[in-house]
């Protein structure tokens, strides 16, 4: 008798997250397993994680904490999911990416098929010519302090796949692993370093930010590269009243400038 699984997720599905998590490389995870062990037993890895996924047992382990150096300084925090949690990440990313991405502003660049810095600076560059004046700003640790409830809300609104819904709320709650080997649970935030995470925090932004300016100033255009921003302004004054709307909606979301 043929068993039956609670989501339907194809192994096609499974065996292309793979070949795009192969094809970006990475580190080992909590698990210390490298690309390379893992397709020692490919088959029979890709196949646990499509079993685990489909019956809705899946669940995402600990996130390997590590701190890579700033150019100006100090270091920026990732974390590294595990080999296998990539591919699973990346099973749900190339499900609901294209529907959503469909609904992001177009001066949104940042972790976008078909979009990049170079077309940002370039919009940019040409809006200088006709504005004198720019509001510059990034957020204090986006990735580590966006809001679940604000970020799931969201989610909600755009994804109506059960499984994928279930996987992004145990993927936004897994633990991390510190530096000194110490598991802190997770209670805001989602991993940078996480293939997922820059999905989510686009859409985060996309209501935080992209459509609040563009209602709230529609005369001032704006190119975002994930947490990095420039508005364009037609004078000083406009200008140092943008940034100040800016940090107190930033702040209704739960995020800070820096």
């Amino acid at each position: 008798m043929a068993s039956t699984k609670s989501f339907d997720i194809s192994k096609q599905l499974v065996w292309r997250a793979y070949q795009r998590v192969k094809a970006n490389k990475g580190a080992a995870g909590v698990d210390k397993i490298s690309l390379s062990a893992f397709e020692r037993n490919l088959k029979g890895n890709l196949y646990k994680i499509w079993n685990r996924m489909s019956s809705g047992s899946y669940m995402p382990p600990p996130v390997q904490q590590v701190n890579i150096p700033k150019k100006d300084g100090g270091t920026r925090s990732l974390g590294v999911p595990t080999v296998s949690d990539r591919i699973a990440q990346m099973v749900v990313k190339m499900q609901i990416e294209p529907e959503i991405d469909r609904c992001f502003h177009p001066d949104s660049y940042g972790y976008r098929p078909g979009k990049s810095a170079l077309q940002a600076v370039d919009k940019t560059r040409l809006r200088c010519w006709r504005m004198d004046w720019v509001v510059e700003f990034d957020i204090k640790g986006a990735f580590d302090n966006i809001d679940h409830e604000f970020l799931m809300k969201a989610v909600r609104h755009h994804v109506k796949i059960k499984w994928a819904l279930l996987f992004i709320e145990r993927w936004l709650k897994a633990a991390t692993l510190n530096v000194d080997n110490v598991l802190e649970p997770r209670t805001q935030g989602t991993p940078q370093g996480g293939v997922i995470s820059p999905l989510l925090m686009n859409l985060f932004m996309h209501y935080a930010f992209d459509t609040w300016i563009s209602k709230t100033s529609p005369k001032c255009p704006f190119a975002r590269y994930a947490d990095d921003a420039v508005v364009h302004c037609h004078s000083k004054a406009q200008a140092e009243y943008l940034l100040r709307a800016i940090g107190k909606r930033l702040k209704e979301c739960k995020l800070t400038l820096h």
